[in-house]
């Protein structure tokens, strides 16, 4: 299959695809990752079909904002849809993934019911929900805060209860500036969700965006493969995966992986 680029760094621990992930996932091979790390389109932003149509610069970015981040597709799908295609990329990404495999991906409270679901709906065993809290998020008068978004969380089939104790939760601003995508994550979100995947492991992100899960797995020691449908995204994320590579070559980081110090409790090992 051609993609519409293709890019492997030079010391081959990096692999980069600007494709749909429904086509290129069955074209990667069986039992190739050991994590599924994601942050897809939420196709929120609205609570009725003709919200969810608008643009993702005008469902996400305040219309004070100075910024002219480029929009990003596949935002705009109703909610049996939205279950429907979030069903079929998990179940393609579980056929690549090793058995025990974690999964877990990003969501807000509007899509986290359909999205345990879709986890279920894959094949994936659904295990859990992490928390990211933004303490800077936009006030609500009259209201709660939505000042968090998810992650539900799943493994293919069972998986050994071995290894480091994740947090399951994290705190951490919303960033400001700087940004390269309208809802990039920070670096050290990626980072915490990295927690439970070892060292020298290969981490698959099918929506990788502006390539921040690459740049998290290049600091702490694990490989990675990105897919990107936007080919100027997929290009960015090229650049910032490529320079990070330059700060912090992968292969003499992956005897051990990176601490973190979090805010935040310890999940139940059982």
């Amino acid at each position: 299959m051609t993609f519409k680029d293709e890019w492997t760094s030079d010391c081959g621990t990096v692999r980069l695809i600007c494709g749909d992930c429904l086509e290129v996932l069955p074209t990667l091979g069986d039992g190739i990752v050991d994590a599924v790390i994601t942050d897809p389109p939420y196709s929120s932003g609205g609570a009725f079909r003709g919200d969810r149509m608008a643009s993702s610069r005008a469902k996400y970015v305040s219309t004070d904002a100075t910024h002219d981040l480029h929009a990003f597709t596949g935002d705009n799908r109703d909610q049996r849809s939205y279950l429907a295609w979030t069903s079929l990329w998990l179940c393609a990404a579980s056929h690549i993934a090793a058995e025990g495999a974690i999964c877990a991906v990003f969501t807000d409270w509007r899509q986290l019911p359909t999205t345990t679901d879709a986890i279920q709906s894959g094949g994936w065993v659904w295990r859990g929900l992490a928390v990211w809290q933004k303490p800077n998020a936009r006030p609500m008068l009259g209201r709660f805060t939505n000042q968090a978004e998810y992650i539900p969380w799943g493994t293919n089939g069972p998986r050994e209860i071995a290894g480091s104790v994740a947090a399951g939760w994290l705190v951490c601003d919303v960033p400001r500036g700087d940004r390269v995508h309208i809802t990039e994550k920070p670096v050290e979100v990626m980072e915490w969700c990295l927690q439970p995947v070892p060292a020298a492991s290969t981490v698959l992100d099918p929506f990788m965006g502006s390539g921040t899960t690459g740049v998290a797995c290049v600091r702490t020691g694990r490989k990675f493969i990105g897919i990107e449908l936007d080919a100027k995204y997929f290009e960015i994320a090229k650049r910032r995966i490529s320079d990070e590579l330059n700060r912090f070559p992968l292969l003499e980081k992956v005897e051990s992986p990176q601490q973190l110090t979090l805010q935040g409790g310890a999940d139940d090992p059982a």
